[in-house]
């Protein structure tokens, strides 16, 4: 655990923030689709966080936090220069890419920021990357321009503000359809992935989803982060955060995730800062 200085904060959205950390050892090792556990301050929850992109000279890290409670909201709210305490990681697997041919990169609103990496390092590595970037408006479609770069880009916005109105899973069935398709990469609210593996798995295209459990120390110690796949257990912090998204069981990660809904709005008030 290292004491991290907070370098830059910035709004990509009415409560997405774009956070970038000193964290040298993290940036030098960590790859797609791993992550940090951060902590602001003692007594403070434990947040995973996926590593969006790092700086190796600059030592720095940048993550993408979605002010959604108590936590997050806190977090977004340290000014740049003041210090989070703890910041653990690289964990998690990296993700399983392929190395040539077609793959679909499915994102739904903050999941951009998972599928950030792994649509980056693809277009690296000579495949045709697709992607298929959802928000509810224009102002919750995230990465657009960035994205562009990377290959095909399809947007989708529930009111037709950006894009094709209409979700991600809409354009995704299309592809499925008329295209050769070699895998498909997904990140987003729950429903999104399950959806999205539903289109998939008709025509037997491997999906690969990111899961978001909940989780606590990040080491496969504490299970709070079990998951099922294929009627097995897994831990999705050491054995994931990704997993086959044909095999998962949607309905009791769902289920799981409302655990801490009454604690989640008690903690509402209570304030939390980092000490370093």
């Amino acid at each position: 655990m290292v004491s991290n200085t907070l370098l830059t904060p910035a709004g990509l959205s009415p409560t997405v923030h774009r956070l970038v950390l000193v964290a040298p050892r993290v940036a030098e090792v960590r790859q797609p689709g791993q992550f940090v556990i951060i902590r602001l301050g003692p007594g403070a929850e434990r947040i995973p966080l996926t590593i969006v992109d790092s700086d190796v000279s600059a030592g720095t890290i940048e993550l993408v936090v979605q002010a959604v409670g108590k936590s997050t909201s806190d977090l977004v709210a340290v000014a740049a220069g003041e210090f989070i305490d703890d910041v653990v990681g690289p964990l998690g697997q990296p993700t399983d890419l392929i190395t040539k041919g077609t793959a679909v990169c499915v994102a739904g609103g903050v999941g951009a920021a998972v599928i950030y990496p792994i649509a980056r390092r693809l277009s690296e590595i000579g495949v045709d990357v697709i992607t298929v970037l959802g928000g509810r408006t224009s102002a919750n479609v995230l990465f657009e321009e960035q994205f562009r770069e990377f290959g095909e880009l399809i947007v989708c916005t529930d009111d037709g503000s950006a894009g094709r109105a209409g979700f991600v899973t809409e354009a995704l069935a299309d592809l499925v359809a008329t295209r050769q398709l070699d895998v498909v990469y997904a990140a987003g609210p729950v429903p999104m992935m399950r959806a999205v593996s539903a289109v998939t798995e008709a025509s037997n295209v491997h999906t690969i989803v990111s899961l978001n459990p909940i989780m606590v120390d990040g080491t496969g110690m504490c299970g709070g982060c079990r998951v099922t796949i294929g009627g097995v257990m897994r831990f999705a912090c050491v054995d994931g955060p990704e997993f086959d998204g044909h095999a998962v069981d949607f309905a009791e990660l769902a289920d799981r995730l409302t655990t801490y809904r009454d604690d989640e709005r008690a903690a509402v008030g209570h304030e939390c800062r980092g000490t370093g």
